[in-house]
């Protein structure tokens, strides 16, 4: 068995990988293809692991959360277009939902009066930016549902043939 990692800063992947309490080297086995040094590069990072090689982690550690997290911060890409979703319960997911729903209803009329025409006038683009900012977060909440709906699934705590 190796030693225990004594680093501070560990990534996202090390410490997925150690709360499973696997060693490396088990993870390499469990992974495949994945050599020893290049985890070891990875979780180091020294190294920005491939879309596969992310893959493989959120399947083998049970955490799609982790496709995410190398989306938002590790792609290029996913850098300029996915936002990092927070990875929360689902009760806060679910008063977070209702409290974005409660003010996107009391914003229903503004937005139709403001987008009726096509056009957004200079005099609606401020309460334009409002609603816009709430239906982002409403979207992130989403996300947020849907990742601990993977997270769940991938845990074995949901079948999965419910939801297809």
């Amino acid at each position: 068995m190796g030693r225990k990692s004594t680093k501070e800063d560990k990534n996202i992947y090390q410490q997925t990988r150690e709360q499973l309490g696997l060693s490396r080297a088990q993870a390499c086995e469990q992974l495949k293809y994945v050599s020893d040094s290049r985890l070891f590069r990875i979780e180091n990072g020294e190294t920005i692991p491939y879309p596969e090689e992310v893959y493989a982690m959120a399947n083998t550690y049970k955490m799609p959360s982790l496709c995410n997290y190398y989306c938002a911060n590790d792609c290029p890409l996913g850098q300029a277009y996915v936002p990092q979703v927070e990875v929360k319960e689902l009760p806060i997911i679910t008063l977070e939902m209702l409290a974005v729903l409660n003010r996107l209803v009391k914003e229903k009329d503004r937005l139709i009066e403001i987008t009726v025409d096509g056009k957004i006038s200079p005099d609606e683009l401020s309460d334009f930016k409002r609603i816009k900012t709430e239906l982002e977060k409403m979207s992130m909440t989403i996300d947020s549902m849907q990742m601990w709906l993977d997270n769940t699934i991938a845990a074995g705590e949901i079948d999965k043939k419910t939801f297809d």
